[in-house]
C-alpha cells in the first residue's frame, strides 16, 4: 500500500488538540479591519474547533496528523 500524501496547505492551517480534535484560526481578520468593531476583531484572534461536519474530510487530507 503506498503512502498517502498530506495536503501541505491544510497541514499549515490545522493542528490537533490533546483530545484529538482539529483546531483552526478564524477567517476575516486579514484586511478591511476599519469597519469591524474592536470586539469582533478581538474574537477573531482566538482559535476555534473545526466543525464536526468537516472533520471526516479533514482527516482524509491530513492522514498522519
Amino acid at each position: 500500500m503506498p503512502k498517502i500524501k498530506t495536503s501541505r496547505s491544510a497541514a499549515k492551517r490545522f493542528k490537533k488538540t490533546g483530545t484529538g480534535k482539529l483546531r483552526r484560526m478564524k477567517a476575516y481578520k486579514s484586511h478591511i479591519l476599519t469597519k469591524k468593531s474592536p470586539k469582533r476583531k478581538r474574537n477573531l484572534r482566538k482559535a476555534t474547533i473545526t466543525d464536526a461536519s468537516n472533520v471526516k474530510n479533514m482527516k482524509k487530507i491530513l492522514p498522519y496528523l
